[in-house]
């Protein structure tokens, strides 16, 4: 298990690294430069920390630098907005929710999903467990019902499932994207074992998400489009928009559009080809 003062070292060295001294304005040294990126004294002058705090962070020595440390990282460094969430998160700065992690769809979120037929809906938690589904959803990506709770997660899914592995036209961005959701989930939850061992399971399994992890991509990515090889629809693009409601807002509700008129029209004819299951064991008839 990794823990989040080795992330935390870890997170500081890579973006430390990612940087380019003469965009900040920094002077050129004389001495050629032996690693990418800033010096640790380039940061620690950033942000006015001592190097010797820098490098005690950097290398994993347990410490848990305050809020206003952490703020001044985060600027020295440059970081996106996801990334000094992730960052506070790391050192558990943030506050956080005294609940446990979502497992079952509250009732009204589940008639929610499948009132939004005829769109393809479904509802996760923070892990991308699949909580809930309509049966647009179902025949667009795969038979949830008929899955083990276990393997109805959309990462494992992705990863995993034969049907799935050249499901997406461009797998590489959709794992990338979804592995930035996952990191910044995990340094919210750092208390979720499920979540924990779902990453290493995804890293001892697929080469191509252990890559992806090791880049430290930290980003909550809301909508974008997607583009799938359906065997019965063919190529269809999608639009997908996720929302979080105010009262459970480790839920994602997830909702997919056609992106196209072509997209569309084929979409329509794979709805109209009888009932499809959703969550809970009912038919959803397409309207």
């Amino acid at each position: 298990m990794i823990s989040s003062t080795v992330e935390l070292a870890a997170f500081l060295r890579n973006r430390r690294e990612r940087l380019d001294p003469g965009e900040l304005g920094l002077p050129s040294r004389r001495q050629a430069r032996r690693t990418p990126g800033l010096r640790r004294e380039e940061v620690a002058e950033l942000a006015g920390i001592s190097v010797d705090y820098i490098v005690r962070l950097e290398q994993a020595r347990g410490l848990r630098p305050s809020v206003d440390v952490v703020e001044a990282l985060a600027r020295a460094l440059r970081l996106a907005p996801d990334e000094r969430a992730y960052l506070f998160d790391l050192v558990q700065q943030r506050p956080r929710g005294t609940g446990k992690p979502a497992t079952t769809a509250a009732p009204s979120l589940a008639r929610l999903v499948a009132d939004l037929s005829p769109r393809p809906a479904m509802l996760m938690n923070h892990r991308y467990d699949i909580l809930a589904w309509n049966g647009e959803m179902t025949r667009l990506l795969v038979d949830f019902q008929s899955l083990p709770p276990s393997q109805r997660n959309v990462m494992w899914l992705c990863l995993m499932h034969p049907g799935m592995r050249e499901f997406y036209v461009d797998r590489e961005r959709v794992v990338r994207e979804g592995i930035a959701h996952l990191r910044a989930a995990w340094a919210a939850h750092p208390e979720d074992q499920a979540l924990t061992d779902l990453i290493a399971e995804c890293i001892a399994g697929d080469e191509q998400f252990a890559r992806l992890w090791a880049e430290r991509d930290v980003k909550v990515n809301g909508r974008g489009r997607k583009v799938v090889r359906h065997p019965e629809a063919g190529e269809v693009a999608v639009e997908f928009e996720t929302l979080k409601p105010l009262q459970d807002p480790d839920q994602l509700l997830v909702i997919y559009r056609a992106a196209d008129e072509e997209s569309r029209s084929a979409l329509d004819r794979l709805f109209a080809r009888g009932p499809v299951t959703a969550s809970g064991g009912r038919s959803a008839e397409p309207r």
